[in-house]
């Protein structure tokens, strides 16, 4: 479990094939001085397993169903990464809660900048939209957001200046990938009314 706070943004050092999936390692200094293998750490929003630590890289494991259904697929050697440890019991809880598992990819579809705030609006699969409410939260590439409008096949988030620097969405271009989770209270109000 997770919050959608971001703690650092990692850089991509390896991709290596790993049987069916990547072994992709990631310099972290942060994060990687107290992780341990097996450890938790949402990537991108996605809950990876650490299964090496070495000095300030940590590497995980995406198999090809993670790769396939995620943006994880389309990482490259220099390109970041947003990380979060999970969350411990008693720890502040300045998000909303974010299990790390990823609905579906969206595109981002529109880009308005204003000065140093921006308003992004992302096209996203409409079997999720039962799973959105304006100003309801949704984690995108894990990080925490608001929903500020929601149309039948893309939403919109505002995003303050230092959400654009402190994570990978500051440098997201028009067309590019991103992981969504709609907010987990949202998926159990959905699955009662089946």
């Amino acid at each position: 479990m997770f919050t959608g706070i971001i703690e650092a943004l990692g850089e991509v050092e390896r991709l290596d094939q790993a049987g069916p999936g990547v072994r992709v390692a990631v310099r972290a200094a942060e994060i990687a001085k107290d992780a341990k293998l097996g450890d938790s750490i949402s990537v991108n929003g996605c809950c990876l397993t650490v299964v090496e630590v070495e000095a300030d890289q940590l590497a995980f494991d995406a198999g090809s169903e993670t790769l396939s259904r995620t943006n994880l697929g389309q990482l490259a050697i220099g390109g970041q990464v947003n990380l979060e440890r999970s969350l411990r019991v008693g720890d502040r809880m300045s998000g909303h809660f974010v299990t790390g598992h990823i609905d579906a990819t969206a595109e981002l579809d529109q880009r308005v900048d204003d000065a140093d705030w921006s308003t992004f609006w992302f096209r996203f699969p409409t079997r999720l939209r039962s799973q959105m409410a304006s100003k309801g939260s949704i984690a995108v590439d894990g990080v925490s957001l608001t929903l500020v409008d929601v149309e039948p096949d893309r939403f919109s988030v505002a995003l303050i200046p230092h959400t654009l620097s402190v994570t990978t969405l500051g440098s997201l271009k028009t067309g590019g990938q991103v992981n969504l989770e709609t907010d987990v209270l949202a998926k159990y109000v959905q699955e009662g009314r089946r």
